[in-house]
């Protein structure tokens, strides 16, 4: 099915093509495979990236290139295929194309993708958990999930991630929607600890669903704060994963208690060796249960961690993502429909997974007028938030902006203390100009810093509305 879509799109000798580099001999192909891509590329961003990575395959000590080459050995024939066929061809070198179309025909942005939270259910109960104050009994129902993902695809989206609550506390429905949509990649972030060699081999199967599982440094930062014993288990998930051939990496949050672990050698080097192909930053944010603004990494230790992120992209054969950090690389913000969004498992559409503020839901609203929902056109007429895109965030980097839109929108809080943009935006305001200080100088050289580094470019789609 996937390849039946893809064929009809750019033709059967070009696909059999692409395959072929697949299937003999990647590793020596891995070139051949960059201009292959390169050849299909319509989008001037995609050609960009496409002719960089040519230049960085070229060189067999490329950091891109050993991630690459790990990513060949490490992974099944299915997945493989999988992930070129439904990652880098329909959500991306195809799918932005058919975004652009679906955005003139029905007059509203359409994002690259969606994070949905298929449960507000969880086996464990972290510390600063961004989701502790939704509803953790409500699971989204199967049809509208079935219902989201396909309008998401009719409109050129080929990219769905999960969070919760605990997506693989309903494994047999993520692997049925993942099967049932099969031209599209599927991703969830994962506590990791039900990921056993079983759910492992059926992943496998499937091939369309990876993970990112979610880690806090070391063993003692971690198990004080997911609960003892779930450093090994993440350990061991890992290692199942592996093993099968599956595609997955980690997923840290860096706080006030671990910004220096989760920056250190040790720690990076330890997620490569596990076989991590990937990595998520976030920083702790003060939204959910036990918020609390001493738990927040300092702005010095938010630089540490930029700063830790740009010599690993220099240097580790891993691509790491900061989702704060990287505003530099995005333009800033990247949420309320500019290139993702969030559903709650009550069904609620939020403009990010951290700002738990909503117009419509789900269960009674079609994808495209959730799109077209007052929020988000806030968003969107905002966006950039500031023009230091170090700051690119509307909680605590713009907390003014986010009150201001709530506000005006009439958006309605989905949390169950029904905490007011107010109350969220206001003690943010002091932490906002520490971090705008300490930021101003890393803007200010961020030209000299970039690095060329194109798995750096996370969301780089965004940049087509602007064409």
């Amino acid at each position: 099915m996937a390849f039946d879509s893809v064929k009809s799109i750019i033709g059967e000798a070009v696909l059999k093509q692409g395959m072929n580099y697949l299937a003999k001999d990647p590793e020596k192909n891995l070139v051949k495979l960059a201009k292959w891509a390169d050849a299909i590329a319509r989008e001037p961003i995609h050609k960009q990236y496409t002719r960089a990575l040519v230049a960085e395959f070229s060189d067999p000590d490329h950091p891109m290139s050993k991630v690459f080459f790990k990513l060949l050995r490490q992974t099944s024939k299915n997945v493989r295929e999988k992930l070129v066929i439904n990652f880098f061809l329909n959500a991306n070198l195809i799918g932005v194309p058919k975004l652009k179309e679906s955005k003139k025909k029905f007059g509203v942005h359409i994002p690259w993708c969606i994070l949905i939270d298929p449960t507000g259910r969880c086996n464990l109960r972290c510390k600063g958990c961004w989701a502790g104050e939704y509803d953790r009994t409500q699971d989204m129902d199967y049809a509208t999930l079935d219902r989201i993902i396909s309008e998401g695809e009719e409109l050129g989206m080929h990219f769905f991630l999960y969070s919760g609550g605990e997506p693989t506390v309903r494994m047999n429905d993520v692997l049925s929607l993942a099967a049932k949509h099969n031209d599209s990649l599927f991703f969830s972030f994962t506590n990791g600890t039900l990921i056993t060699k079983e759910v492992a081999r059926r992943v496998e199967e499937v091939g369309n669903l990876a993970f990112a599982i979610s880690i806090d440094g070391l063993e003692q930062a971690t198990d004080e704060r997911r609960g003892k014993g779930v450093f090994q288990k993440v350990m061991q998930a890992m290692d199942n994963l592996r093993e099968a051939g599956c595609i997955f990496g980690f997923s840290a949050t860096y706080s006030r208690a671990n910004t220096e672990e989760v920056a250190s050698d040790a720690f990076i080097d330890l997620m490569i060796s596990k076989g991590c192909l990937y990595g998520w930053l976030f920083t702790y944010v003060p939204v959910g249960g036990d918020s609390d603004l001493e738990y927040m990494a300092t702005p010095e230790q938010r630089a540490l961690m930029f700063h830790a992120v740009q010599q690993w992209r220099k240097e580790k054969a891993v691509v790491v993502a900061d989702f704060w950090n990287d505003g530099a690389l995005t333009e800033g913000c990247i949420a309320g429909g500019r290139a993702y969004f969030h559903i709650n498992a009550q069904g609620e559409a939020e403009p990010c997974a951290f700002v738990h503020y909503a117009n419509v839901n789900m269960k009674n609203t079609s994808l495209l007028d959730a799109l077209r929902c007052p929020l988000f056109k806030a968003y969107q007429s905002m966006q950039p938030f500031n023009h230091n895109h170090m700051r690119p965030c509307p909680i605590i980097d713009n907390p003014v902006a986010l009150e201001k839109m709530v506000g005006e929108t009439g958006a309605y809080s989905t949390q169950k203390n029904a905490l007011s943009a107010a109350q969220l935006c206001r003690p943010l305001h002091s932490y906002a100009k520490e971090w705008g200080e300490t930021s101003a100088p890393l803007w200010d050289e961020w030209e000299t810093l970039r690095p060329i580094y194109t798995g750096a470019h996370i969301a780089s789609d965004t940049k087509y509305e602007e064409e």
